[in-house]
């Protein structure tokens, strides 16, 4: 139901089977109504949530990233988690705003294609899907090679689920082996409506050249500055938490650390005892070495825990660490500790006052991460305000780890696997993502002028209710069988006649049959188009 083609078939010709089937189910499922799309969504958010552990195992195993139960927490928070989000929000009744004479009506994206990363990958299928579908949009999720069985496995299972709550077949599909031109040919197809990419820099890059409308975010590298005004105990002890948890692979997790030289002792001796190693300058060394031994960073490390990183690097540390801190004296490109690390690795650098700190923590967005999140653990408003306004990133945790903070798991900010780095990021989104991004909205406007009333639209809708079952995708747009091969599926052809008639009320008695046959014309008409197609 969800798979692709299998065999030896070329990419362009998967990519026309694949969307030209969300195509249609997109077509279908634009007339769903709320309460449709509630059942559905309820449906699929359910069975992720109940196979939220399966998941996060498999992928700690496929991809050898993360934490177990840190990603099962992610699969929650991405199923059922966004029903609770976005209980009560209505992205499919036209809105009527009577002060204004606008009459407002959905109008779903349509074929949503969503790239999704190794380090997150099970929650961003998750949270991609319930998104593509609580504004009725269809879904072809594309995974990371490195995780394509366990993403492939969760989309066939969620797609499962819609249709058996009553979505048409195909609104959710997923390609099973992920490659290069597949992918490629996918994001450049006009049948492609909009972009979800979630991954590395060429990954987001090569949506936008596309052609195709695309959401793509930036690369993260959070400073987080401690001020003297802080609980540097619960601040210790959030860094922690937040550093280590799911061993550092969400974007959000904090990279420096820049803290206030009055409280920077009790700072370290806090996160020691809360399981941070701070290293002395010939470990930090030796960290260096090993992390970025041409300037770049080791992949090997990301997403592995701290005393095997240790380890690997020659650094003795107990086998609870949690993190690794590595201090270093200034904030400059060339300093390998303040690029992002993906791994429970935290550089950190004193600084003698606010100020200065504000000014380090600019540095270090500014060599990478711009337009990303900052964190803060503060008392002082007016340090926070400062902060926020200084340094180019559109969103800041206070008080919280950012791990969890800036991904809406642990703040009120909108709970999401990907974050939009705004226009300082070269992003076009500037939130994190949510549904209301997936639909826009057709404006009906009256004239403004009092002497024109506009009518009364409440309780009106285009949609309707579907408790009938869903008729299959009538043909396939690769089938070359002909134009002969209608005829075999003119049963298909006569159902959906029978059900056009039956939501139009049908046609008056002696225009019966003139209807229907009108009706068979163009639905025949349309299907020749896909087969030539």
């Amino acid at each position: 139901m969800a798979d692709q083609p299998t065999g030896p078939v070329s990419a362009p010709a998967q990519t026309g089977h694949m969307l030209e089937r969300a195509r249609w189910a997109a077509r279908a499922f634009a007339s769903y109504s709320q309460g449709d799309v509630d059942r559905i969504v309820r449906a699929v958010a359910d069975v992720a949530h109940a196979n939220a552990q399966k998941y996060a195992e498999w992928a700690v195993k496929e991809t050898g990233f993360g934490v177990v139960e840190h990603k099962v927490r992610k699969n929650q928070a991405c199923s059922r988690g966004l029903l609770d989000t976005y209980a009560g929000q209505d992205f499919v009744t036209p809105r009527v705003r009577v002060d204004d004479k606008i009459v407002e009506v959905p109008r779903p994206a349509g074929v949503v294609l969503a790239l999704t990363p190794s380090t997150n990958p099970v929650a961003t299928v998750f949270f991609k899907v319930i998104l593509a579908l609580m504004t009725r949009n269809a879904v072809v999720v594309s995974p990371h090679p490195m995780a394509k069985e366990c993403c492939h496995d969760a989309a066939q299972l969620l797609a499962r689920a819609a249709v058996e709550a009553g979505a048409p077949d195909g609104i959710v599909q997923s390609v099973a082996e992920p490659t290069i031109p597949l992918v490629e040919s996918l994001m450049g197809d006009q049948r492609t409506n909009v972009i979800l990419a979630t991954g590395g820099t060429g990954v987001v890059r090569a949506a936008y050249g596309s052609g195709n409308p695309a959401i793509g975010v930036g690369p993260g590298n959070v400073p987080v500055l401690v001020d003297a005004s802080a609980d540097v105990r619960a601040a210790a002890q959030r860094l922690v938490e937040s550093k280590a948890f799911d061993n550092s692979v969400l974007c959000t997790n904090e990279s420096v650390l820049v803290v206030e030289q009055a409280v920077a002792d009790r700072l370290v001796r806090e996160m020691e005892r809360a399981g941070a190693a701070v290293l002395g300058p010939d470990d930090a060394q030796r960290l260096r070495d090993y992390m970025f031994p041409y300037g770049r960073l080791n992949v090997d490390v990301v997403g592995k825990d701290a005393s095997w990183i240790a380890q690997q690097a020659g650094i003795r540390v107990g086998p609870r660490t949690k993190v690794l801190v590595a201090p270093f004296e200034v904030a400059v490109p060339e300093e390998p500790l303040t690029h992002e690390k993906l791994s429970p690795v935290l550089g950190m650098i004193r600084v003698p006052d606010a100020v200065t700190g504000i000014a380090t923590a600019r540095a270090i967005v500014r060599i990478a991460g711009a337009g990303h999140s900052a964190a803060i653990h503060s008392s002082d408003p007016a340090t926070v305000m400062r902060y926020a306004a200084e340094v180019p990133v559109l969103r800041v945790s206070v008080n919280v780890g950012n791990s969890t903070g800036s991904s809406g798991l642990d703040t009120n900010l909108a709970p999401t696997m990907t974050i939009g780095t705004g226009f300082v990021g070269r992003s076009a989104l500037g939130e994190n993502l949510q549904p209301k991004h997936l639909v826009n909205w057709t404006r009906i406007a009256y004239n403004s002028d009092p002497a024109e009333a506009m009518p009364a639209y409440g309780g009106l809708s285009p949609w309707r209710d579907h408790h009938d079952p869903v008729p299959a995708y009538p043909l396939a747009s690769n089938d070359d069988r002909g134009l002969d091969g209608l005829d075999q599926r003119g049963a298909h052809v006569d159902a959906l006649v029978d059900r056009i008639g039956a939501r139009t009320g049908g046609a008056t008695s002696g225009d019966d049959a003139a209807f229907r046959e009108q009706v068979r014309r163009l639905v025949v008409e349309e299907l020749s188009h896909l087969i030539k197609g």
